[in-house]
């Protein structure tokens, strides 16, 4: 996987934490240094785990499905990317009025915003793909997005937090497609016709 390919995996798995964080951002009014610590630190934290232990999944049943694993990559992302679209459009409030960076609540965002990142390293597994690099690079931009969450916050409330995990969920669907057609250059062509 290139650089670019990285980049925008990273970016769009972070957004969800982003989203979390504006809205994280919006509700806590104490602001101290642990704060805006706390919550980065978490979110970067997970989300750079999760791929890893999803890799080593992936890894355990790579050669059984070695013929099909790209497909198994669209199908997962897509339905990574649709969730993450459903979730924003959907009315549910998913922080409640307690201060979300402490404790339980803590630990349960950190697991929610980075279950996705589990598939994506299942995934990368699929196709072979080292997971260290990008996992780093996913956890440092989780843990830089979600701090700029936080900081934007005060401002910009809950207005744009759902935009916002739409374009990673768009994001996520088109690189899901884009492996799928890297690995069938038949149906690259087919499409080519249209």
């Amino acid at each position: 996987m290139g650089l670019t390919e990285t980049l925008l995996l990273s970016f769009s798995l972070a957004l969800d934490a982003f989203a979390v964080s504006i809205s994280t951002g919006a509700l806590i009014q104490t602001r101290t240094w642990r704060d805006y610590f706390r919550i980065p630190f978490h979110f970067g934290l997970f989300q750079f785990l999760m791929p890893v232990i999803g890799w080593y999944l992936g890894s355990r049943v790579e050669p059984l499905i070695a013929d099909i694993d790209h497909w198994i990559a669209l199908i997962l992302l897509a339905f990574i990317g649709i969730r993450m679209i459903k979730t924003a459009l959907s009315n549910k409030e998913e922080i409640q009025q307690s201060d979300p960076s402490r404790g339980m609540s803590l630990i349960i965002l950190s697991i929610a915003t980075s279950i996705d990142a589990l598939a994506v390293g299942f995934s990368l597994a699929l196709l072979r793909y080292d997971i260290w690099y990008p996992s780093v690079l996913i956890g440092i931009i989780t843990a830089a997005l979600s701090l700029l969450g936080l900081l934007a916050g005060n401002r910009l409330g809950n207005k744009f937090g759902k935009i916002i995990e739409v374009c990673g969920g768009i994001i996520l669907i088109l690189i899901g497609i884009n492996i799928a057609l890297n690995h069938e250059p038949g149906l690259r062509n087919m499409l080519h016709l249209f």
